[in-house]
């Protein structure tokens, strides 16, 4: 079973500093029929204006992620961490039984624009953890890169869920295929681009939820940025 979940159709939030897509219900944001796919629960697309960000603010047991598109996210956390991500980076924080963080840009000219998605932990009230790598983008030229695992095989950042996250830049033809394991639900997100999956032609902002599908087929790419998820039903 496949469904598309139009980039357009996203909800947004213009907060003058930040410019935020949720591909999901989030905030002041609630679509009954998109409140999460799986232990999958937020993608926002957030561009944040110059010297702007979100302020100190807590969580608790979630598995965020960020991944950074362009410009320099500035990072801070009550466990003491700080850094400032750029495009390739992606970090990981464990919220467990508790986390305080700020998000910034780093630049005082430029906006920065990233990805943060959340994923529901399968473990909860583990002490609080953080975890940043970066991937080339040659990494992820004419092929899916791990980037986040249960186990942080092959250099992917550790989350604490039975999922996976891939990362692919593709342009050309490429005809790339993951399999999907008995029971396992398949989500891709299309950052920017076009390219087809399983048939489904996906623009920009664009997503396809995957159930009871074996295969993830990938082909016929313009310029495409795309995040495979592989994820627990």
């Amino acid at each position: 079973m496949l469904e598309i979940r139009q980039g357009a159709e996203r909800g947004n939030a213009n907060h003058g500093w930040l410019q935020s897509k949720h591909t999901f219900s989030f905030g002041h944001y609630h679509d009954p029929k998109h409140t999460g796919f799986g232990p999958l629960l937020v993608i926002n697309e957030d561009k944040v204006a110059p010297s702007q960000g979100f302020g100190t603010h807590g969580h608790r047991d979630m598995e965020i992620i960020s991944y950074v598109l362009e410009g320099a996210l500035e990072h801070k956390d009550s466990m003491g961490t700080g850094s400032v991500l750029h495009y390739g980076d992606v970090q990981r924080m464990s919220a467990g039984s508790g986390v305080r963080h700020s998000e910034f840009n780093g630049s005082a000219t430029e906006p920065v624009h990233f990805l943060q998605i959340w994923i529901q932990p399968n473990v909860t009230g583990i002490p609080p953890s953080y975890e940043e790598k970066h991937f080339a983008p040659e990494s992820k030229i004419g092929q899916l890169r791990l980037i986040a695992s249960s186990d942080g095989r092959q250099g992917s950042v550790l989350i604490h869920q039975d999922a996976a996250i891939y990362a692919g830049i593709l342009n050309g033809g490429e005809v790339l295929e993951h399999t999907l394991a008995e029971g396992r639900t398949g989500y891709v997100h299309l950052i920017r681009g076009s390219l087809m999956v399983n048939g489904v032609r996906l623009a920009g902002g664009d997503a396809l939820k995957m159930t009871q599908e074996s295969i993830v087929k990938i082909e016929n790419a313009e310029a495409a940025e795309v995040l495979v998820f592989d994820l627990p039903y």
